[in-house]
């Protein structure tokens, strides 16, 4: 295990969005990492502790653009900016600091077989000490956790119906994250092709057809998963399936009961739970709800920086 008296400087780019600030207060809190910067444009200058209470140092914001951010001599970027934003920082870090881990949570990467893809419980595995990771998205993480049990066994594409607090559109204005027009409603968008949808599929293996949806509340989403099985299976042999694939995971709790996404708002593990089994069964419809911010996000980003440090996975993350 890495010497934990060797603290590692993490920088953070983006840090004015939501899930930059769940990573503010995760990584400042973590007993081996240390703040080096973080970066926000509209926020420069100002102390950091001043929007985040749960930040009690003495750095400002400051405003780096790509050569600035790679030039800091950190141990590992993070980046946490709107999709189509990650590439002049990574070209950046590619020429003056390659040996710089970078973590990317937008989708940007998500397609690269030069990237490591960053969903643990299922591809730690693949992991080769590589210096790029793909965080993966917030919806295909709980879609991925909710099918790979049952991957052997599925026939037919796997439908996921999902419904997100309005957090998971960002802070940029629109519809999707307007409590005005989300009261009283659920919001339909992007019914085909969404690229979590994508994601999924290739991560799998396996077709997967992603219905998502934004509601009134905050952060949390649920995923229902309905998964058309090649032979009949009994819900004990279903729950126990996903008992055994988790049983070693801190992060992934199984529930005979389906889960509530109000109950996983603050916490850092995925909830999975329901399984109803068709008559005949060869249906199976499982629920998974996280925190899209957290285990959706930041959270995952975290184990992702304590695995490339050879760092106990679950370090600076409350269980």
């Amino acid at each position: 295990m890495t010497d934990a008296s060797a603290r590692k400087r993490i920088g953070i780019v983006g840090a004015r969005g939501y899930v930059g600030s769940e990573l503010i207060r995760l990584v400042a809190a973590h007993p081996h990492f240390e703040l080096a910067f973080v970066s926000s444009r509209e926020r420069e200058g100002q102390r950091v502790r001043d929007h985040e209470s749960g930040y009690a140092g003495d750095l400002a914001y400051v405003a780096y653009g790509p050569e600035a951010a790679a030039g800091q001599g950190v141990d590992a970027l993070v980046l946490a900016l709107p999709n189509g934003k990650a590439a002049p920082f990574v070209a950046a870090v590619d020429a003056i600091a390659p040996q710089t881990l970078v973590i990317d949570l937008s989708a940007d990467y998500r397609f690269d077989d030069g990237w490591y893809y960053g969903l643990p419980e299922l591809t730690r595995g693949n992991y080769g000490a590589q210096r790029r990771i793909s965080n993966p998205g917030c919806y295909a993480t709980a879609m991925q956790l909710a099918i790979a049990p049952m991957r052997d066994v599925l026939e037919g594409a796997v439908q996921c119906f999902g419904v997100s607090g309005y957090s998971g559109a960002g802070t940029t204005p629109s519809d999707k994250n307007d409590p005005d027009k989300l009261r009283d409603n659920l919001m339909p968008y992007a019914l085909t092709g969404h690229v979590h949808e994508r994601e999924v599929t290739r991560q799998l293996g396996h077709s997967v057809e992603f219905m998502p949806h934004v509601a009134p509340h905050f952060r949390g989403l649920t995923i229902t998963a309905n998964l058309h099985l090649a032979r009949s299976v009994t819900r004990e042999e279903a729950v126990a399936r996903y008992r055994e694939r988790y049983a070693r995971e801190p992060l992934v709790r199984v529930a005979d009961e389906a889960p509530w996404v109000s109950a996983i708002a603050n916490a850092h593990h995925v909830d999975i739970g329901g399984f109803a089994i068709s008559d005949d069964g060869r249906r199976l419809v499982v629920v998974s709800t996280e925190d899209n911010l957290l285990k959706g996000a930041a959270t995952q980003a975290l184990q992702n920086l304590n695995l490339a440090f050879d760092l106990e996975e679950t370090a600076g993350i409350p269980l």
